[in-house]
């Protein structure tokens, strides 16, 4: 059986900067779908006073168009890309694409960034998967140093850049937050030397505090204050009705395990070794030997305690509370699913999630 304490359910104390940093992870469909609800949708979240809502980019809808989308639908939620990969545009590119988009926003633009993974970069890209740790290293110094307005002169072991050309614009915000999705040690130490938060994927609330210690040795590393980087996560989130039946209640369980599923058995090997070391082997185990008879095996091989510490299903007022649990573990900012269904019922999910939150 999973206990309070694994899951983080029936913490104390909640931070009080939580309530204000929720944030939304938007559909960004890879193939065509009603964007003009998605837009929607995130326009509603904006008036529900939601931090920020994030979008994904893969061999889709590319991202910063519809980042862009989103800013002109929008007047004050922050507009994440989560993430923009490291291999197919130039540090310099991705440097100038979010200054334009923070002008035009009036200062609401997130970056994330991060590695993506060998299948996509070198087989849709068409670019060598290489150095990723470096290369990520690399890109934050030179993405900052032109954000700050400085020649951009860099030595490094990935780019040399020599001439000294600088943006010529004034950036909105030469400190434009930029977050990295971090999963293996190595990386998630180098995170908390370099970037103001972490993307994690999956990451298990049984180990809030160990990811908040190993950010801030990285920081310490660096010479920066504990607590530099920012845990933001990703969580798969259903928001149930509050008369919902144990059925519509085990239907939304196997919705949310669904992509855990797939990103621990089709998504290379990263997600599988994260859980791994941070103590869910066996379950990992039951999921890539589901796999060897089909994705409905694999989901329903996830276990419940995994599910339950890495996923929120239930009521607006138990998705709340365990939201509110995390956020008293280490979660800075929760960065929630974007509930389905039509704008009207997003809303209303929406509204009722912000209702229930403890004041």
């Amino acid at each position: 059986m999973t206990t309070a304490s694994e899951t983080g359910n029936g913490a104390e104390h909640n931070p009080p900067s939580y309530r204000s940093r929720i944030g939304l992870v938007a559909d960004s469909p890879n193939f065509p779908a009603a964007w003009d609800q998605v837009v929607e949708k995130v326009r509603l979240a904006d008036e529900l006073g939601y931090d920020s809502v994030w979008l994904g980019e893969s061999w889709g809808y590319e991202l910063f168009t519809s980042m862009s989308d989103l800013v002109r639908a929008t007047k004050r939620i922050k507009i994440g890309a989560g993430i923009a990969n490291i291999y197919s545009r130039s540090p310099a590119l991705i440097a100038s694409t979010v200054a334009t988009l923070d002008e035009r926003s009036e200062g609401r633009i997130l970056l994330g960034l991060g590695p993506s993974g060998a299948q996509v970069v070198e087989h849709w890209h068409g670019v060598p998967f290489e150095k990723p740790l470096q290369r990520t290293r690399e890109y934050v110094e030179i993405i900052r140093t032109i954000l700050r307005g400085e020649k951009l002169v860099h030595q490094g072991e990935i780019f040399q850049l020599e001439r000294g050309f600088k943006l010529r614009f004034k950036a909105t915000r030469p400190d434009l937050p930029i977050y990295v999705a971090a999963m293996g040690p190595k990386n998630i130490l180098q995170t908390g030397e370099i970037a103001d938060g972490v993307l994690p994927v999956y990451w298990p609330a049984t180990r809030w505090q160990a990811l908040r210690e190993q950010l801030d040795a990285g920081s310490q590393k660096a010479g920066r204050p504990a607590h530099s980087a920012a845990i933001a996560p990703y969580i798969t989130t259903v928001i149930l009705r509050d008369d919902a039946s144990e059925e519509e209640r085990r239907a939304a369980q196997f919705k949310a395990a669904s992509p855990l599923a797939y990103y621990i058995g089709k998504m290379g090997v990263y997600y599988a070794q994260m859980l791994a070391r941070n103590g869910f082997e066996e379950d990992v185990q039951a999921v890539l030997a589901g796999w060897q008879q089909g994705m409905k095996s694999a989901v329903e091989a996830v276990s419940p305690r995994l599910l339950e510490t890495t996923t929120i299903v239930g009521t607006a007022s138990e998705c709340a509370a365990k939201v509110a649990s995390w956020a008293a573990m280490g979660v800075d900012e929760p960065l929630l699913t974007m509930p389905e269904g039509s704008p009207e019922e997003t809303a209303a999910q929406l509204s009722a999630l912000k209702d229930a939150l403890p004041a």
